[in-house]
């Protein structure tokens, strides 16, 4: 393969071309599932870990292995190598040994439908939820009637491969078998508890917000209390990305969001947190992956007016990133 060539594959699926990894080299980041609403195979799935350490978690789980398989036809987990004695394809082996625990933001069936659909072929690990989630999990999902339990809550028998571990807010907790710790934050989404995790390891930090509504619409002061707890982090360049939903674009009216975001209020949003950082251009080219944005059944889909509308907004310099099915980023 030529440099061109190499730089061509790169660019395509996200990879960072930067030089050789150091400690604190920031996190790589797949998009299982890029999608919000009703593409299913497609749905709210992003496999994160340390670049240098292929133990991984997903912030949400609606897509996992129809995401595994599209970023395995991409190349894009070529870095996770398989055993050679294991009878597993490498979207069997991160799935089952790779994926040490999901960490799942509120109980919607397109944040959860990949969780439960691979339960049975699944590795055992923990899923960590605010206590309002994992109780939604148990009784929506795994009770039986839905569904067999595989957690460790909930109806009987228990089946225990999934151990619910429930996050005090704003207490970082180390992810189990990772180098990674995570801390939880309540988000309010249409009147359902979503949540905010932020991601650390060696010192850097990555934030994935769940689904939720703006502090106005909502009448609430969440998304500003996350600003607040991660300003530090992003006014000393510790912050490497932020993953945020737009379900909607700009025209979409305030009474009709049900609990999420459009360009324009990511923006003012942002604006929030480039205060509290102290301003002076802080955000420059800070990495928004932009997560959630809605299939729709019309012969244009939204990713381009959304994108358009973030680059018309974009007074702070940030960088945002529309994502596809299967892309990786190395974030640093």
């Amino acid at each position: 393969m030529t440099a061109r060539t190499f730089l061509a594959a790169a660019l395509a699926v996200g990879l960072s071309i930067a030089g050789p990894a150091r400690a604190a080299d920031g996190f790589d980041v797949v998009a299982l599932g890029a999608l919000g609403g009703i593409q299913d195979g497609n749905l709210s799935a992003w496999l994160i870990h340390p670049h240098d350490d292929t133990r991984a978690v997903t912030f949400d789980a609606g897509t996992l292995v129809n995401g595994l398989r599209a970023a395995e036809e991409k190349g894009t987990l070529d870095s996770l190598k398989v055993p050679t004695d294991t009878p597993l394809s490498r979207a069997g082996y991160v799935l089952t040994d790779r994926i040490k625990g999901y960490l799942v933001s509120h109980a919607h069936l397109d944040h959860v439908a990949g969780l439960v659909i691979a339960s049975p072929d699944d590795g055992k690990k923990p899923i960590y939820v605010l206590p309002s989630v994992g109780a939604a999990l148990a009784e929506t999902y795994f009770n039986w009637t839905a569904w067999p339990n595989f957690t460790d809550r909930g109806k009987a028998p228990q089946l225990k491969k999934y151990p619910i571990v429930e996050l005090a807010p704003g207490a970082a907790l180390p992810l189990q078998d990772t180098k990674m710790t995570v801390t939880a934050f309540p988000l309010a989404h249409g009147g359902v508890e979503s949540t905010a995790f932020l991601v650390e390891c060696d010192g850097d930090a990555i934030l994935y917000f769940g689904d939720t509504g703006p502090d106005p619409v909502e009448k609430t002061t969440k998304m500003h209390e996350v600003w607040k707890a991660v300003a530090d982090k992003a006014r000393q360049r510790k912050l490497k990305a932020i993953l945020i939903e737009s379900s909607y674009t700009s025209d979409r009216p305030d009474a009709q969001l049900f609990g999420h975001l459009t360009p324009k209020w990511i923006m003012q949003s942002l604006h929030e947190l480039d205060a509290l950082a102290g301003g002076n251009s802080v955000l420059k080219d800070l990495p928004v992956v932009i997560t959630h944005i809605k299939y729709a059944l019309t012969r244009e889909q939204p990713q381009a007016k959304m994108r358009d509308e973030l680059t018309a907004a974009n007074d702070l310099g940030v960088r945002f990133l529309i994502p596809q099915q299967g892309m990786r980023w190395h974030f640093r």
